[in-house]
């Protein structure tokens, strides 16, 4: 597409005068239609288009569905630490790694509305709550609806992240007010394996298809950075793009590196596949919100904020993400004043 006015009603052009400047549009990946699904050869095309033409894309999805200057905070508790029997290679809960998390009782329920109240003092508007269990005990869940009552009571938005449910269970946990449940998929189906061999993948899909049927919100994205291949980061991206719907929260995570897992000492991934990572998300998922989660304290403000600008829109906020580090409040307000961004009502 040319510039300049239409030839024929201008004079001729001298031999040394300037040419007419010519827009060169990014380079397009295949995209399926609306009510098509995602193939993981077309993730990969999104992954492999140029840098900034991919961000520029993002960005584009993005501003069509959220405020690009806006984001959202929520903040984890933990609220039973250690002694979970899964063998997960990057968790320090496990039991079956030696990395000095001992199990503990779960909190009680004044010292977990308190943490809540805490948090949206200090600007969150979503409190999730997180157990070490492989599958909750009915007891367990009377006792999280407890809680999940007691925080919803407060005006805000209520998460938990406890392991597989059966239907009851995620039915009881929205009569209590439970608005998002979270049960990621981790990585692709053909790198499960690698990570886990106590429960199948079919278990986690199973558990997040009795969220839906509870009438919930599905909290569900993945972790990057555990030595899967591109292509295999295009498969849990495709797994979660394909779910129906897809979920309405999106957490990427960087592997966190702890002593005693198996994944410790896996090579770091690049920081710019992390934020590729974060624009194909945004593609693919245009109306869930993409949550920059695990690994952010190991990220430079530079790397964080190209994640926004490739669409991420919420970040989990405080001291800790269940056992391991998180960037500061304070330091977290620093750097979205810097970006000239605000935090969602």
């Amino acid at each position: 597409m040319s510039l300049v006015q239409n030839p024929s009603a201008c004079a001729a052009p001298s031999a040394d005068a300037p040419q007419p400047i010519t827009l060169v549009r990014p380079a397009r990946a295949a995209e399926p239609a609306a009510d098509a699904r995602w193939s993981v050869e077309a993730i990969e095309a999104l992954f492999a288009l140029p840098f900034n033409d991919l961000l520029w894309k993002a960005q584009q999805v993005h501003r069509e569905h959220f405020d690009a200057n806006e984001v959202q905070l929520s903040t984890l508790l933990s609220i039973k630490t250690g002694g979970c029997p899964e063998d997960c290679g990057y968790c320090p809960q496990s039991v079956h790694h030696d990395t000095g998390v001992e199990a503990g009782k779960m909190l009680d329920i004044k010292a977990v509305l308190e943490a809540a109240s805490c948090a949206k003092g200090q600007g969150a508007t979503r409190f999730c709550m997180g157990a070490a269990w492989r599958a909750p005990k009915d007891r367990d869940i009377e006792k999280v609806a407890e809680l999940v009552s007691g925080v919803k009571a407060m005006g805000l938005e209520t998460c938990c992240t406890l392991g597989m449910l059966s239907e009851s269970q995620a039915q009881t946990l929205k009569e209590a007010g439970l608005d998002y449940y979270n049960h990621n998929l981790d990585t692709a189906p053909e790198a499960y394996g690698r990570i886990i061999s106590t429960r199948d993948y079919q278990d986690r899909l199973d558990t997040l298809e009795n969220v839906r049927r509870a009438g919930m919100n599905v909290c569900c994205g993945g972790i990057v950075g555990m030595g899967e291949s591109r292509r295999e980061r295009a498969g849990l991206v495709a797994q979660l793009a394909n779910l129906t719907p897809y979920p309405e929260s999106v957490p990427i995570n960087e592997l966190v590196q702890v002593e005693g897992t198996p994944l410790a000492g896996t090579d770091k991934l690049d920081p710019l596949e992390f934020v590729r990572t974060i624009a194909v998300a945004r593609i693919t998922m245009p109306t869930a919100r993409v949550r920059l989660s695990a690994g952010r304290e190991q990220m430079s403000e530079a790397v964080q904020a190209l994640c926004f600008l490739a669409g991420a829109n919420s970040v989990f906020y405080g001291d800790k993400l269940l056992t391991t580090g998180n960037p500061q409040s304070e330091r977290d307000r620093a750097l979205l004043d810097k970006l000239g961004m605000k935090t969602s009502a």
